[in-house]
C-alpha cells in the first residue's frame, strides 16, 4: 500500500480543482448555451484561455470541471451531465465507450505529451533518466527528510500510471515505490513539490510551468511509457448544436495555438 497524500491544504486543492468552473467575463450569458466539459487536470491552464475565446466566438459559454482522468469517467458513468470528455489517456475514452457513453462518432485524438522529473526550486540540478538514475539517492539526500517523489495516482490516474511504467521500464520502481506520494491528480502532485512538502515528483511536462517553484530536472524516454494522448469525444446525453461546435473549437486555430503555448503537441 502506498502512501497517500492526506494534507488537509491539498485535499483542499484537489476539491477546488474538481469543482472549478471556468466563466469567461463579459459573456453575454442571457441567451448562451451551456457546455458541460470534463477536462484532464492537466488542461486547466490551457483551458482557461480556450473558455472565454469560444464565448467570443460564439456567444456559448464552456464550464470546465478539471479532475483526475479517472474520477471524470467514473462520474460519466454514475450519470454525471457532461457534454464533453477530454482524458489524459485512451485507456479512459476506451472504458466510456465500451459503456456506450460517448458519441464514438465524435472521438478524435486531440493532444500529446511528455512526463518529466520535477524537483522544488527554480535550480535544480539537472539529471539524466536512465536505468542509471539514482533517484531513490536523490530522495534520501532530501534536507528537509520527507524523501517523497510525488505522483498522481498511479494505478488510476494517467500521469500516475504513465509515471509508474516509464520508472518500471527503467528498472527505478521497486527502490523508490515505498516513497510515492500519491496526489488525486497531477496538479496536486505538482503543488506538493511546489510547496516543498516533495523534494521531487512526475508529472506532465505542460504542467510543470504553472508553478514557480519548480523546475524540470530531467525528461523520461519516449519509449519508457506508452504514448501519452488526450482524446475528446462528446458524451452519449450531449444533444446542442453548442456541444458540437465546442469539439470543433477545440480543433481549430484558436484552441490549438492556446495548447502549445502552454507545450502539448497538436495531433491531426
Amino acid at each position: 500500500m502506498f502512501p497517500r497524500l492526506t494534507l488537509t491544504r491539498l485535499r483542499r486543492l484537489a476539491v477546488a480543482l474538481s469543482l472549478a468552473v471556468v466563466v469567461p467575463a463579459g459573456a453575454n450569458v442571457a441567451h448562451a448555451e451551456e457546455v458541460t466539459v470534463f477536462a484532464a487536470a492537466s488542461l486547466k491552464t490551457a483551458m482557461d484561455e480556450i473558455a472565454p475565446a469560444f464565448a467570443a466566438e460564439t456567444g456559448d459559454r464552456l464550464v470546465v470541471s478539471l479532475a483526475g482522468s479517472s474520477a471524470l469517467a467514473r462520474q460519466i458513468q454514475a450519470g454525471a451531465p457532461a457534454d464533453l470528455f477530454i482524458s489524459a489517456n485512451t485507456s479512459w475514452m476506451d472504458t466510456l465507450e465500451r459503456d456506450g457513453l460517448i458519441r464514438s462518432d465524435t472521438r478524435r485524438d486531440l493532444l500529446a505529451n511528455s512526463i518529466v522529473l520535477v524537483a522544488h526550486g527554480k535550480d535544480a540540478e539537472k539529471v539524466t533518466i536512465g536505468p542509471d538514475l539514482d533517484l531513490a539517492g536523490l530522495l534520501a539526500a532530501d534536507p528537509s527528510g520527507s524523501g517523497r517523489l510525488a505522483m498522481a495516482l498511479v494505478e488510476a490516474v494517467p500521469a500516475g500510471i504513465y509515471g509508474k511504467a516509464a520508472l518500471v521500464s527503467l528498472g527505478l520502481w521497486d527502490s523508490v515505490s515505498a516513497k510515492v506520494a500519491q496526489a488525486d491528480n497531477v496538479r496536486a502532485a505538482l503543488a506538493l513539490v511546489a510547496t516543498g512538502e516533495a523534494p521531487y515528483g512526475i508529472v506532465y511536462a505542460t504542467d510543470a510551468s504553472a508553478e514557480d517553484d519548480v523546475s524540470v530536472v530531467g525528461t523520461f524516454p519516449a519509449d519508457s511509457h506508452p504514448p501519452i494522448v488526450y482524446p475528446a469525444a462528446l458524451t452519449g446525453s450531449a444533444t446542442s448544436v453548442a456541444a458540437e461546435r465546442a469539439l470543433d473549437f477545440l480543433s481549430g486555430d484558436t484552441a490549438r495555438a492556446a495548447f502549445e503555448r502552454q507545450g502539448f503537441v497538436i495531433l491531426d
